[in-house]
């Protein structure tokens, strides 16, 4: 590369931005009209707003001034390189940018003058195909997509053999797809207050000579949510009456060329707000609507009176409580269905969420006398999963069943935000009138990853610790894709506490991943293993800046987790080894928390990623996890080792010796093996064991929990377990020839494994030094008893040790009601997987176990293989005895240390968890049928109930509703 070449691309790089920045259209507008654009309409510098507020010269000195740019920056590239080569499209691409984010404009203008210099035979192509999309469809936003996808057609077709500069081409696009989705347009600005010298030239461009449908698919931010929402009604496949939007200074006569209304084809006029129907506010009753418009003088009358509506006092006081800006009103023109029924359906009950119910509400003829209170209406409800309809009144069943379905329907499509739904019934048809969330059913609370990521009644302690660690944690990898469209995510309330159970915040998770231009159920299917539908190209191509800083992060998570565990982890894990709890002071015991906390967030980082990144490079390569192995897995190499010690046993005792054993009463086989000679070497090796794997626990992530160093009674019995079977089914290692796309997942798992280890260990050392201080509270008498630390939350402990003031009395009090409180969480048998809102009150003394009438229940299927047998319910670990291999185990669910006893079971049931899960994992390493996530399986099922369990689909079929005798 000579010398002059190189002074061209610094040249590009540098030149063509600052180009960019310089505000001419501000400048000449100003000198024109003395105004300035930064403080007027949007603030945008743009070629619209100079015609919209300088008028016609001001318009064409900023055409000029940005043509001129655009052809600039082409002929700059000419005195560097040979004419029409890709950096050209570079040379657009630095000027663009600099237009965009130092000018304060699109740079359409520079794009187009730009393209043209470029390649004119290809502009003249693409203006003439796009200009009369243009002139037929008259919707800019879709105009301007369709003329950019078109660019990139033709000059791609153009250079078919240069793909560097098809690359370049499509970066050019996407970058203007991008910027046009962040911008306000001008040309959204009211018609009737523009400069009159641009009116004809800006409605043309506005598009108003079109008349926008229902049919088509429409913007919220544009025509309001309410119009936005029935388009997508009718688009999937709803009935919903035909109907046309307008705008303000759109032209209602030429609403005159598809509706005529009389006495037997009667209109409605409704609002459509962009501040109406949204997801935090519905302004019900606050606009105007009008129905029985039978003649067209007194519809457009009803049109104006609506457009009027908005600026009542009723309205403006509205906004001003909710603290909503100006953002303008649309107007919905609908053909009226009389109906012989109308009302209402709520998708969940608002009262009573806990029942898995639909809520109807009917009266008879159109609804607009239930929506005005002048009636009581007929009330139903549809339960589910029974499909079973209550209530009383003359709508048929069927009716009533399929308005429960079509309200469901639309929850789901809708990410699951509980649904108002406006509904008419004709006689042969449900047409439906609106849908809109129901705001105080928001957000919506899921406990289905939570519940494995932190299962059972967590304490104050626990979550005080969790919950910042987690939501920052997800918050820092979310803000790495949204850049700064994260500024007004919340990410603390990425999850909260409902009856001491975690919950996930569903709503918030579904908002950023469409923002990410992802499905918003893209977390449980990259940690669930659930349907993952595919994301709109349009969203994905605006975020493929983020998406791409993400993928960036992936790629390199295994180098970075390499240098963050040789300079943070295992230092401190040494450190933390080499010096006893016991040695330290209270407040030396608080640095040492602090430091520990400071080192968690960063393999809080990588346990999020990791699990994340196998699940994705497992799905994209379409490995079958049964040829992956999961010897790094804390809880399989803990269960191998104790095995192997197992089988010396065995071999250590004689048969006389082991037939006399009672394997299943541990505490007399360890008095044996204590007071034999064999015995000393065993028990050596199993303190041993202790020493590498007693960081493990039933629930590691709950540092309330005991660990198994503390608490040896599951090591022990499991062991003995171990010892007593007749043959111990030790997995060997698979052949270690993969294929490559194996090879590119095995990594992963490998590096989720040695996370898991570190995150464990480094909350086991958090509890011992809580255990520690605990201790040394309770001989100064701050606390009373064990475990009373963790009923205080983290700033409560620090101020209970370094404040001398501090009411003890009420420290005392304080622990003493949160347990209470605990304790009674511990008693609902019946958590709900999705709460609404707020938290629903649940009465203890009328709960029911959880029956079903269904004959089998659709789970995900996480390990392959079919078994038959009799259920046995465990719900904790002191539940686990007399399981075998004919024994088909429900547990709630699967965390490392229920390990010992999975591998007992003949097939595995859990309430929750997926592929991934610990409990999927040990199930496909020793070949056990298992399913996963069937809610409240441990009450569905009963004890001796005969079942089989289909782990190759995921179905468990009741073979015998009654129970069968041990």
């Amino acid at each position: 590369m000579t010398m002059t070449q190189i002074g061209g691309i610094l040249s590009i790089l540098i030149i063509p931005p600052i180009i960019g920045a310089i505000p001419l259209i501000d400048w000449f507008t100003y000198a024109v009209s003395g105004k300035e654009l930064t403080k007027l309409g949007t603030g945008n510098i743009s070629v619209s707003a100079a015609f919209y507020h300088g008028g016609k010269l001001a318009g064409i000195l900023a055409v000029l001034s940005e043509a001129g740019k655009g052809v600039g920056v082409v002929l700059l590239s000419r005195i560097f390189f040979p004419s029409g080569s890709f950096w050209e499209i570079i040379a657009l691409i630095m000027l663009i940018l600099g237009r965009y984010y130092f000018g304060k404009g699109a740079g359409a203008t520079n794009l187009t003058w730009g393209i043209v210099t470029h390649n004119p035979v290809a502009a003249l192509l693409i203006f003439i195909l796009g200009g009369v999309s243009f002139t037929i469809w008259r919707e800019k936003q879709a105009g301007r997509i369709s003329v950019l996808v078109l660019m990139v057609v033709v000059l791609s077709a153009q250079n078919i053999n240069h793909p560097e500069y098809i690359l370049l081409t499509i970066i050019l696009a996407s970058l203007m797809i991008w910027i046009y989705r962040q911008m306000a347009d001008d040309l959204e600005l009211n018609p009737s207050e523009v400069n009159g010298e641009s009116a004809k030239m800006f409605r043309f461009f506005r598009g108003d000579s079109g008349i926008i449908s229902l049919n088509e698919a429409l913007n919220p931010q544009k025509v309001g949510a309410k119009a936005s929402n029935l388009s997508r009604l009718k688009k999937w496949g709803y009935n919903v009456p035909d109907g046309w939007v307008l705008k303000i200074g759109d032209d209602i006569h030429k609403l005159q060329e598809f509706i005529n209304p009389s006495s037997s084809n009667p209109y409605v006029v409704r609002s459509s707000a962009l501040d109406e129907d949204t997801n935090w506010a519905s302004a019900a009753g606050i606009y105007d609507s009008f129905v029985d418009l039978t003649d067209f003088d007194h519809l457009s009358q009803a049109v104006i009176d609506c457009f009027s509506s908005y600026n009542s006092a009723i309205a403006l006081d509205y906004r001003q409580r909710q603290k909503q800006s100006e953002k303008g009103i649309a107007v919905i023109i609908q053909k009226q269905i009389n109906g012989i029924y109308s009302g209402v359906i709520f998708s969940r009950d608002p009262v009573n969420q806990l029942e898995d119910t639909v809520c109807i509400e009917a009266v008879s003829g159109m609804g607009l006398k239930l929506v005005s209170g002048e009636v009581t209406p007929q009330q139903y409800r549809v339960f589910f999963p029974e499909e079973k309809v209550e209530g009383e009144g003359d709508i048929s069943q069927e009716v009533l069943l399929n308005l429960g379905k079509i309200a469901r329907e639309i929850e789901h499509l809708c990410q699951g935000i509980p649904q108002d739904i406006e509904w008419t019934y004709d006689g042969e048809k449900i047409w439906l009138l609106q849908t809109r969330p129901i705001t105080t059913l928001k957000p919506v609370w899921t406990r289905k990853i939570a519940a494995e990521v932190i299962p059972g009644v967590i304490r104050p302690l626990t979550w005080s610790i969790n919950q910042p660690l987690t939501c920052g944690v997800w918050g820092e990898i979310f803000t790495i894709v949204l850049g700064k469209k994260s500024r007004k995510l919340d990410f603390s309330q990425t999850a909260t506490l409902h009856y001491d159970h975690a919950y996930f915040n569903a709503t918030l998770l579904g908002e950023i991943f469409l923002l990410m231009g992802l499905p918003p159920e893209s977390l449980e299917f990259l940690t669930r293993g659930s349907k993952f539908s595919k994301p709109p190209l349009t969203a994905t191509i605006v975020n493929l800046g983020g998406l791409w800083r993400l993928l960036r992060k992936e790629w390199r998570l295994i180098t970075d987790f390499a240098h963050d565990n040789d300079r943070y982890f295992r230092p401190i894990l040494d450190e933390l080894k080499d010096i006893p709890c016991e040695t330290l002071s209270t407040i030396e015991l608080l640095d040492r928390i602090d430091h520990i906390l400071e080192v968690l967030k960063k393999a809080t980082y990588y346990s999020i990623l990791a699990p994340l990144s196998y699940s994705l490079r497992q799905t994209i390569f379409q490995v079958n996890p049964n040829d992956l192995d999961y010897d790094k897995i804390p809880e399989i190499t803990s269960i191998k080792s104790l095995q192997k010690i197992a089988i010396e046993t065995q071999n250590l005792l004689s048969e006389a010796e082991l037939s006399q054993l009672d394997c299943n009463n541990y505490p007399a086989f360890f008095s044996y093996l204590s007071e034999s000679t064999e015995g000393e070497s065993i028990l050596n090796r199993l303190e041993k064991w202790l020493e590498e794997y007693g960081y493990l626990s039933e629930t590691a992530t709950d540092i309330a929990v005991s660990r198994w160093s503390e608490d040896q009674s599951h090591m022990r019995l499991m062991f003995s377990k171990f010892v007593g079977e007749k043959e111990i089914i030790l997995k060997v290692n698979k052949d270690k020839n993969k294929s490559w796309k194996t090879s590119m997942v095995q990594p992963r798992l490998d590096l989720k494994g040695q996370v898991a280890e570190i995150y464990s260990k480094l909350l086991a050392y958090l509890r011992y030094s809580f255990v520690e201080i605990e201790n040394k509270l309770i001989k100064e008498k701050k606390v009373l008893e064990q475990g009373d630390i963790f009923f205080l939350k983290l700033t409560e402990i620090k101020d209970l040790i370094k404040d001398e003031t501090i009411n003890i009395d009420k420290i005392y009090n304080l622990i003493k009601a949160r347990k209470c409180t605990w304790e009674e969480n511990k008693k609902i048998k019946k958590i709900p997987y999705l709460i609404y809102g707020e938290t629903p009150q649940i009465d203890l003394t009328t709960q029911n176990d959880i029956s079903t009438t269904k004959k089998s229940l659709q789970g995900i299927p996480a390990s392959m293989g079919i078994k038959e047998g009799k259920i046995k319910i465990i719900k904790s670990l002191t539940e686990a005895k007399n399981i075998d291999r004919e024994t088909i185990i429900v547990v709630p669910y699967t965390d490392a240390g229920w390990t010992t006893i999975l591998t007992q079971a003949g097939a595995i049931i859990s309430e929750v968890g997926g592929k991934l899960s610990h409990g999927a994992i040990i199930a496909r390493e020793y070949h056990i049928p298992a399913v996963m996530d069937i809610p409240h399986a441990t009450e569905i099922f009963h004890d001796g109930q005969l079942v089989k369990v289909n782990g190759n689909n995921g179905i468990v079929t009741i073979l015998s509703q009654i129970t069968i005798e041990h």
